[in-house]
């Protein structure tokens, strides 16, 4: 005989190891923002990195295609707890875009059509850790996912991986960015459940 009811011990932790601590795993993919969704035609479409000495890299979106799209499988987890397992996504590594771009520093802000911002350390946008995704699930990104582009930053919670990506400034310290203004951690570790300050 039970001494409690069914429910009364809480939500059992997912079985999947591949999810962090926190998280419940989803199938769909929801659709969280804050403000007015930005529509921007690849036709008008530019990323561009300003470096410390003030000068801007730029790159239009067939330039940016043309660095090599390549294909990966991630997982993504969001601050407010759900996670989706192997999502295919096509893009660019980050680490072709700053082929040839030269900096000291070791930050960026994140800067999106629409005005918002994220910080990253510059070291978690290279090796293989990062992309300017185009395309989700074999389909071109949607603006409600931040299409045409985003970040896809995909080993920290997903408000780093800025929606309508639209460049990166380098920057010597780890300024906050939109959210992170607002108490959320600098930093966005999933597995150190790194949500808030």
């Amino acid at each position: 005989m039970s001494f409690v009811t069914r429910g009364f011990s809480g939500r059992k932790r997912e079985a999947d190891p591949r999810l962090p601590p926190g998280q419940t795993l989803v199938q769909d993919w929801p659709v969280l923002s804050a403000g007015p969704t930005p529509r921007v035609d690849t036709d008008d479409w530019e990323f561009t990195i300003r470096d410390e000495t003030g000068a801007d890299h730029r790159w239009s979106w067939d330039e940016l295609l043309a660095l090599g799209v390549e294909d990966v499988t991630v997982d993504i987890h969001c601050v407010t707890h759900w996670s989706k397992l192997d999502m295919g996504w096509r893009g660019v590594s980050l680490d072709k875009v700053f082929e040839n771009v030269e900096s000291e520093h070791e930050y960026v802000m994140a800067h999106s059509y629409g005005g918002y911002t994220t910080n990253v350390p510059l070291e978690d946008l290279l090796d293989g850790r990062a992309w300017i995704a185009t395309e989700a699930e074999g389909e071109p990104l949607d603006p409600e996912h931040g299409g045409p582009a985003r970040l896809l930053v995909p080993h920290l919670y997903f408000w780093k991986s800025a929606k309508w990506v639209r460049g990166l400034t380098m920057m010597p310290d780890n300024d906050p960015g939109f959210w992170e203004q607002y108490g959320y951690h600098l930093y966005g570790d999933p597995w150190k459940e790194e949500r808030y300050w």
